[in-house]
């Protein structure tokens, strides 16, 4: 019998710190004071903020308690589809809280922050030399502001050329937040779908692309799992009526050292060095949003920029037409060393196996698990596979009522009813990080989870069993959301 990783085990209510403070209690002792006590005027401090008073083990038991509620890479798989949650190396922590760089002050000059204005400048070109783009800029703080900055290129480059435009095209596999990008700059996104393959056709794009059209928003691989086969001859097209070609680079590690990005007509791309390049992700941030571009659109690219003069690196904001600035200071710059530990640690051949690791394990669990679940399109996959629930709607069982008993098997549920042009869908990406042994024991916890909705549907309709919640109450969430602190 498999022993799945899902367990019942010992789990701790925990209370508020105010509910379980005690008056009088302290976690710790001040030191003697050097000099009188004075009082604070009580009409500009008021009665002041309400601490709880806690001992020291009250407040160690509570987070220690709140930490193992939580579900992190670092514990289990996570096999989130088109996030590329996966395990990263300890080592890159390390390299980014380094004293030279985590004290390092933003506000240094130059000549006092030679190692880390040397190790952005590498950085840039190490992302050009993976991508086969020819420049690129760090600024961006994550994946929608690199589209954003995208965006942003995309104006300046036609508004220097005297030919404003207004429209986008943006296809149904592309990410999100690709269409928001662009309304953002003012763009109308032209939505365009994809064909029964789950690619773009060239002939869709020539219909719609125009003069008045800035360019097309593609992501390769798409969000269904698939390289964009036609993407060359798409850009082609686009590059006829003087448009511009941007790939959400999000899923690059799926084609790192297999495909160069410039040669297949991308102009701008932007990638997500969390996702990708070793960072931890999820939480909200930090991430970091670069993007690489062409030769014609270098001049626009934010400031300032890391340049290297007489032996030196210095900060310039010297390019008149510059798209201006995009972060505080020189963006996430964590998030940037973890990234440059990662390139320099894997090297050219480890970075191009790590993308062939992640499609055959995609691939391996697509194989495994055709025939239990519905494959919308059954064809090779890159980094990630997309299922639907079309079988265990038979049995009135659903995608959600299926991922929500993954949970007691042991795994965090994959990305569910997206993406939005397969029904039910469940978009698994296992990464390149998972072993053999994990993955089938992912694989055995699915098909055990499909025998249930066919012989105890109640019990998928119920789960999670043994989790710290049961299954919330999503429609009353969505209407009546509790706003209060």
């Amino acid at each position: 019998m498999t022993d799945f990783p899902g367990t019942t085990g010992l789990i701790f209510n925990e209370p508020l710190l105010w509910e379980k403070g005690k008056k009088g209690r302290t976690g710790f002792s001040l030191p003697r004071r050097d000099v009188a006590s004075y009082p604070l005027d009580e009409s500009i401090t008021g009665d002041g903020p309400d601490f709880p008073d806690l001992s020291e083990v009250d407040v160690i038991r509570h987070y220690i308690r709140l930490s193992q509620w939580n579900f992190s890479v670092d514990s289990g798989m996570y096999p989130l589809g088109s996030c590329t949650m996966k395990y990263n190396p300890k080592t890159n922590e390390r390299q980014a809280s380094h004293p030279g760089f985590a004290g390092a002050h933003p506000l240094l000059p130059p000549h006092l922050s030679q190692g880390i204005l040397q190790l952005m400048f590498e950085l840039e070109k190490f992302l050009v030399e993976i991508t086969g783009m020819d420049a690129a800029s760090l600024q961006p703080a994550a994946g929608a502001h690199g589209e954003l900055a995208g965006m942003l290129l995309f104006h300046a480059y036609h508004k220097s050329k005297g030919t404003p435009r207004s429209k986008i095209i943006v296809p149904d596999t592309a990410h999100g937040t690709n269409p928001a990008s662009a309304a953002l700059c003012g763009y109308k996104p032209v939505p365009i779908k994809s064909n029964e393959q789950g690619v773009l056709a060239p002939k869709d794009v020539a219909q719609v692309m125009d003069e008045e059209t800035a360019g097309i928003m593609v992501t390769n691989p798409n969000t269904l799992g698939l390289f964009e086969e036609n993407v060359k001859a798409i850009a082609d097209i686009v590059h006829a009526k003087d448009g511009l070609v941007y790939c959400d680079g999000a899923n690059m590690n799926a084609v790192m050292g297999i495909v160069h990005m410039g040669d297949i007509g991308i102009d701008v791309l932007h990638l997500n060095l969390h996702k990708t390049f070793s960072s931890p992700h999820g939480g909200g941030g930090p991430g970091s949003g670069p993007v690489c571009v062409r030769n014609q659109l270098e001049p626009f690219l934010p400031v300032p920029r890391v340049i290297q003069k007489d032996g030196h690196y210095l900060l310039s904001i010297d390019f008149p037409q510059s798209i201006g600035k995009l972060h505080a200071f020189c963006g996430n710059v964590g998030v940037l060393i973890r990234a440059y530990s990662y390139v320099a640690s894997m090297g050219a051949e480890n970075l191009k196996k790590a993308s062939q690791l992640a499609v055959l394990n995609a691939n391996y669990i697509k194989e495994k698990l055709r025939g239990t679940f519905h494959l919308a399109y059954d064809r090779p996959c890159m980094h990630e596979c997309v299922f639907s629930d079309k079988y265990q709607q038979i049995h009135k069982v659903t995608t959600l009522d299926m991922v929500k008993r993954l949970m007691d098997y042991g795994f965090h549920p994959p990305t569910i009813y997206f993406p939005l042009v397969v029904p039910g869908a469940i978009m698994i990406e296992p990464t390149e990080t998972e072993s053999k042994e994990n993955i089938d024991l992912f694989i055995d916890s699915m098909n055990a989870i499909a025998n249930e909705a066919k012989e105890n549907p109640d019990l998928l309709r119920e789960a999670p069993k043994s989790a710290k919640r049961r299954r919330l109450d999503e429609t009353a969430a969505a209407r009546k959301p509790c706003l209060r602190g």
